[in-house]
């Protein structure tokens, strides 16, 4: 909007300055930050009004996890109102690629806010049915697969390959909706531990926001061998928005936790993660930086499938995150120690750009 702006009053050094998609990126994400610092105790205090008992802890979970009881969720409201604030002012209003991921957070986060609502509502960690949730979900993935698919072409790229792809066709935009539906719930099943999730949605995002700037520039994308993607490189800026407002969610989502996300800012995020891979053409890649995610819903996915086989857990409590609890790590310590592998993920996903 800004862009516009200096274009339509015609400060030439002005819309100079704000052409450099790095340099909205950046304002994006201080914009965003500043305003989720601004709102952040005036909507704590309005959810913990709302909800009374705030969010519904397990009985049968950890122990320790009891004495939260009483902290609001639905934090994510606060991290969607900056990061689409803080966008709309910086962004390219004209570029499809940001208007569909912003369609995926938005979307997605309304599916999660239901989920919520219905938690708190019925005092049950129960929410709305899982095959409703997730019809809604594939819905919502798929309108925005289909905007994003119309820019692109339907070839999967392999990372360490160069120039290398494999032609899906039609099948690319099941494949693009499941990533999207995938990444949105992997990112759900790993926020259970204050700042566990936030963090390395940040790191993951900041990682993507260096790859849509280089897929979206013709001579980097050329010299390194990945494919170009015209207009992907805006997607930085939608980068620098999830990371500017998880920074600010931070800040109170430290522990203790002032709030949760829950699965209204889970789910967005996530999502977000998932449309911006899809987008930038890097979906693979996706599975290594955001490995932390991957590993969380495998662990579920093995808990569930071999308990219903054997009636025996392979994990202590899934997802992972609960196992290392019940060895006797502290949370501080299962979530620093996470965020290091979010961290050495993301540096692996980068390697893959020149590694080829």
């Amino acid at each position: 909007m800004l862009y516009l702006l200096a274009e339509w009053l015609g400060f030439e050094g002005a819309l100079n300055l704000v052409r450099y998609q790095t340099f909205r990126a950046g304002a994006t994400l201080m914009t965003a930050l500043l305003f989720g610092l601004l709102i952040g105790p005036r909507f704590i205090n309005l959810l913990r009004v709302r909800q009374g008992k705030g969010q519904p802890i397990r009985e049968d979970g950890p122990q320790t996890h009891l004495a939260k009881r009483g902290t609001p969720t639905m934090g994510g409201l606060m991290i969607l109102t900056a990061l689409t604030c803080s966008l709309l002012l910086w962004m390219d209003l004209s570029n499809p690629f940001v208007w569909a991921c912003l369609a995926v957070t938005i979307g997605f986060g309304i599916i999660g806010f239901l989920d919520d609502y219905d938690k708190v509502a019925k005092n049950s960690h129960a929410g709305v049915p899982g095959r409703v949730r997730l019809a809604l979900e594939f819905v919502v993935a798929g309108i925005a697969a289909w905007l994003i698919v119309s820019q692109i072409n339907t070839n999967l790229y392999l990372p360490f390959l160069s120039n290398v792809s494999i032609p899906l066709g039609p099948a690319y935009y099941v494949f693009a909706a499941f990533v999207i539906v995938g990444a949105g719930n992997a990112v759900n099943l790993t926020d259970g531990l204050d700042g566990l999730a936030i963090m390395p949605v940040i790191i993951a995002t900041g990682t993507f926001a260096i790859i849509a700037y280089l897929v979206g520039r013709a001579d980097f994308s050329a010299y390194l061998g990945i494919p170009h993607v015209p207009g992907a490189g805006e997607l930085a800026i939608f980068c620098g928005a999830i990371m500017g407002a998880g920074l600010a969610f931070l800040w109170f989502n430290a522990p203790p936790a002032a709030v949760f996300m829950g699965d209204t800012g889970s789910l967005a995020l996530g999502g977000a993660l998932g449309a911006i891979a899809v987008a930038s053409h890097h979906e693979v890649v996706l599975a290594i930086v955001g490995g932390l995610f991957v590993l969380e819903a495998v662990s579920v996915i093995v808990q569930v499938f071999w308990f219903k086989r054997t009636g025996k857990r392979v994990f202590r409590m899934a997802p992972i995150h609960h196992h290392f609890e019940q060895l006797g790590w502290s949370e501080s310590k299962v979530v620093i120690r996470f965020w290091i592998i979010a961290i050495v993920l993301a540096l692996i996903g980068l390697s893959t750009l020149k590694l080829r």
